[in-house]
C-alpha cells in the first residue's frame, strides 16, 4: 500500500511538474534504502529500542530544536521548521515525530499501570519530554505538527491506561491552549478566520482555500481525467499555490473525480486498518503501542490535511503521507512503514509457532 501511495503521487507530481517528479523519484530511493536499512539493522529485535527512551526522547527534542537554531534554520511561509546546509535541506520534525513515538511506547509500557491510577508523579518524565516538544515546536510556529504531536500523545495515552479521561483532559487542554495560540498568535488567527470564512478575505488568507474547493468541485463524480484538470491561469501562473505539496489532495480529486479520491482515501483506511491489527496481534506491550502510535500518526496525518483542504478544520501546511511532493515526508513515512512491518512480522512469527 505505501508504494501504490508513492506511486500515485509520483504519478500526480510528474503531471504537475515533472522536474519535481524526478526529483521525489530520487527521493523514493532513498526512502526505500532507509526501509531496508531499518529492517536490517532491528531484524534481531528491535525491542532494544526500549532500553534506550530517553535517549530517543532527548534526541527527538534535538531534531526538533534544530530549526529555531541561527544560521542552519530556514523559515518557509511563516514556519520555521527547515533546516538548511549548503543547497541540502530537510524538516527534522518528520523525523524527530518517529522517535517520539518510540520514546512514548517505551515510557507508555513501563509506566501504564501506575498511570492508569492517575499518580501525577508518574507523569513528570513523560510531561517534561512532551511539554519541551509542543514549547519547540511553538516557538517554531509550526502548528500543523504541535496538532499532530499533541494528538498522537492523546491516543497513545489512551491505548495505554485505557482512561478516556485522560484523553478528554488533554482535549480540554488543547482547546484551552488553542484560544490562547489564536488570541496571540497572529498566524494561527489569520488561519481560524481563513477556515470560518475564506471568502472574507478571497485574495489573502482564503484564496487558498477556495481554489482548492473549487478545484475539487470542478472534478465532479468521474472527474476530468488524467491530465485534463485546469491548474493554471491564462498567464501560466499556478491557480493554487505549493499544489503538489499541501494541496496535491485537491489537484487528485480534480482529476479522479468523486470515485478516484475516495478510491485513495480507501488505501489509506486499509493501511490505517491494517497497521491497528498488527498493534491487536502484537503480543508485548511496546510492540503494541509502537504498532499503534505510528498507525494513529499516519491516520491524523492524513485527516489534519485531508480534512484542511476539505475546510472540516482549520488548514495547516503538512503533507499528504506518500503522496505529496517532499523528501523528509517521504522518507520518514517509509522507515514507519518499516516500523510496523517488523511488529508485524515477530506477531505472525510467534503466532505460527503457537
Amino acid at each position: 500500500m505505501g508504494a501504490l501511495l508513492a506511486a500515485v503521487g509520483v504519478t500526480m507530481i510528474y503531471r504537475l511538474d515533472p522536474d519535481d517528479a524526478f526529483r521525489q523519484g530520487l527521493w523514493v530511493i532513498v526512502g526505500v534504502g532507509l526501509f531496508s536499512a531499518t529492517l536490517v539493522a532491528l531484524r534481531r529485535d528491535y525491542r532494544r529500542l526500549e532500553a534506550y527512551k530517553y535517549l530517543v526522547g532527548l534526541g527527538a527534542l534535538a531534531l526538533l530544536a534544530l530549526p529555531a537554531l541561527p544560521l542552519i534554520g530556514h523559515e518557509v511561509n511563516g514556519a520555521r521548521i527547515w533546516v538548511r546546509v549548503g543547497t541540502f535541506q530537510f524538516q527534522p520534525g518528520e523525523f524527530a515525530k518517529l522517535l517520539l513515538i518510540v520514546f512514548l511506547a517505551g515510557y507508555l509500557r513501563e509506566k501504564r499501570e501506575v498511570l492508569a491510577q492517575g499518580r501525577l508523579k508518574d507523569f513528570g518524565p513523560l510531561l517534561l519530554i512532551w511539554g519541551g516538544a509542543m514549547l519547540v515546536l511553538a516557538q517554531t510556529s509550526d502548528l500543523g505538527q504541535a496538532l499532530l504531536y499533541f494528538g498522537i500523545f492523546l491516543g497513545m495515552l489512551y491505548v495505554a491506561t485505557g482512561r478516556a479521561l485522560f484523553a478528554a483532559a488533554g482535549l480540554a487542554l488543547f482547546l484551552g491552549g488553542a484560544y490562547a495560540m489564536y488570541q496571540v498568535v497572529p498566524r494561527v488567527g489569520v488561519r481560524v478566520a481563513a477556515w470560518l470564512d475564506p471568502w472574507g478575505d478571497q485574495e489573502g488568507a482564503g484564496y487558498q482555500v477556495i481554489q482548492a474547493l473549487y478545484s475539487i468541485a470542478n472534478g465532479g463524480f468521474a472527474g476530468t481525467g488524467f491530465a485534463r484538470g485546469t491548474f493554471t491561469n491564462v498567464g501560466g501562473g499556478q491557480l493554487i499555490p505549493f499544489l503538489n505539496t499541501d494541496f496535491i489532495y485537491a489537484a487528485l480529486a480534480q482529476e479522479l473525480g468523486l470515485v478516484g479520491s475516495s478510491a485513495l482515501l480507501l488505501v489509506y483506511m486499509l493501511f490505517v486498518m491494517r497497521g491497528f491489527r498488527t498493534a491487536l496481534l502484537a503480543s508485548d506491550g511496546f510492540s503494541k503501542l509502537l504498532a499503534a502510535g505510528l498507525t494513529f500518526g499516519f491516520a491524523l496525518q492524513t485527516f489534519i490535511i485531508v480534512g484542511g483542504i476539505l475546510r472540516l478544520i482549520p488548514l495547516t501546511g503538512i503533507t499528504l503521507p506518500f503522496v505529496s511532493y517532499g523528501g523528509s515526508s517521504l522518507v520518514a513515512n517509509f522507515v514507519l512503514l518499516a516500523g510496523l512491518l517488523l511488529v508485524s512480522n515477530r506477531a505472525n512469527a510467534l503466532r505460527g509457532t503457537q
